[in-house]
């Protein structure tokens, strides 16, 4: 009797773990750490998810977001990356960056759509802002987003 309870137990308790944890993270965005990127002269404040749980989640159930805010996806390594809209209140642009910071390609998303917008070429970075932010700057397939994720080791560019 002692060791079917002893078995049990840490079953029981990584179960009330998952429910606990996936029911407190319905309906409430990330409070993510973030850092501080540059578009040319445009400063933007990215929160960075770089786990699974994280990128899974994203900016899902956000209702604002300021002007100058955003959200970098950071993957271990290069490949294609496809992201959607689920649960995602806010219309939004995604930018999808080689490790030096060029934009590889932009989409514009629609809330809660559940149609895929993939990334041109295998990457490991993608930034998502207000929809049309990159369009008003000037941003295109091609520009430079700079800060220390795209930074080689010699340096800044």
């Amino acid at each position: 009797m002692t060791n079917s309870k002893t078995r049990s137990a840490p079953a029981t308790l990584l179960l009330a773990l998952f429910f606990t944890s996936a029911a407190g993270a319905q309906g409430v965005p990330q409070d993510l750490p973030a850092i501080v990127l540059q578009a040319g002269m445009h400063q933007i404040r990215a929160a960075v998810a770089q786990t699974p749980e994280q990128r899974q989640t994203g900016l899902m159930f956000r209702r604002e977001m300021a002007p100058h805010e955003g959200m970098l996806f950071v993957f271990e390594q290069a490949s294609p990356q496809c992201f959607w809209m689920k649960n995602t209140l806010l219309p939004l642009s995604i930018a999808f960056l080689a490790d030096d910071g060029s934009v590889v390609n932009i989409a514009d998303m629609q809330p809660q759509a559940l149609d895929s917008h993939c990334s041109a070429q295998p990457v490991r970075y993608v930034l998502e802002m207000h929809r049309g932010w990159f369009a008003r700057r000037g941003i295109k397939p091609g520009s430079k987003i700079d800060g220390v994720p795209f930074r080689t080791k010699a340096g800044p560019r």
